[in-house]
């Protein structure tokens, strides 16, 4: 079972890891278009920061947190405006990010660890906040590297490591707010995956005998639930018909259905 200081960690080296791509980025590249449409480099970040910042306030007033989010008149834009509002030159972006990741490692570690936090449409406890955020910015941090393919650095940070544990088993535990999320009846049968990383290991989830099934590698089965790559783009095999529609569903994201990825062959 993992533990919240263990997700905090490697949030930290996660974002760390971002941190150390952008900030070597010169002004101009911060406006470069990324695989999101509509989103540069700035809005990348933009969004993270924005969204820990949300997800502090979640933790240390959740009324606030309640009566902020009752206000929003059109949630479905949100996402989208929220960024671009939160836009600043890109030294001033970085040292808000920083405060904010800093700040919200704070407010969920001084959280019972049982307390049921709001978010969009749900509650999570500290631990699957911090899960939430982990896979975030892995997500975003993967647009921004994919930006600058011929930068050593950008390589690098899109190397799959282990905290890529995390996103995966999000996205099993999401498998039935997938089908919710598009307006569908989640699956009564049990999903079994199993994924293989880039160093041997199998992660599995699930029971061995479900009928449905996702098997392939972690790194593509992350890409799928982040909405980061189309299925087609994808190694991964589905056995039945409730994990086959699943592939087209897959987001481990709370909120309204994303938009999805075009296949890019």
């Amino acid at each position: 079972m993992v533990t919240l200081d263990e997700v905090l960690k490697d949030l930290q080296a996660e974002s760390d890891s971002l941190d150390r791509l952008v900030s070597a980025l010169d002004d101009k590249d911060w406006s470069r278009p990324t695989p999101a449409k509509g989103w540069t480099v700035a809005h990348q970040i933009a969004h993270l920061h924005w969204t820990d910042t949300v997800a502090t306030l979640a933790a240390a007033d959740p009324a606030a947190f309640v009566a902020r989010m009752s206000a929003i008149e059109d949630p479905l834009t949100m996402v989208d405006r929220a960024a671009a509002d939160t836009i600043a030159p890109p030294a001033e972006l970085l040292r808000r990010w920083r405060d904010g990741r800093q700040a919200l490692a704070e407010a969920l570690s001084a959280t019972p660890k049982d307390e049921k936090l709001p978010w969009f449409g749900t509650a999570m406890s500290p631990l699957s906040s911090a899960t939430g955020r982990m896979m975030e910015t892995w997500a975003h941090g993967q647009d921004v590297a994919e930006t600058f393919p011929d930068r050593p650095d950008a390589q690098e940070h899109r190397r799959p490591t282990d905290r890529l544990r995390h996103v995966a088993n999000l996205g099993f535990r999401t498998i039935g707010h997938s089908f919710l999320s598009h307006g569908e009846r989640p699956p009564a049968a049990p999903f079994r995956i199993e994924l293989s990383t880039v160093d041997g290991q199998v992660w599995t989830f699930g029971p061995e005998d479900a009928p449905n099934r996702v098997v392939g590698p972690a790194e593509d089965f992350c890409l799928l639930v982040t909405q980061r790559r189309h299925p087609a783009d994808l190694r991964l095999q589905a056995t039945g018909d409730e994990a086959r529609r699943w592939t087209t569903l897959a987001q481990a994201f709370a909120g309204p259905p994303g938009q999805k990825r075009e296949p890019r062959q």
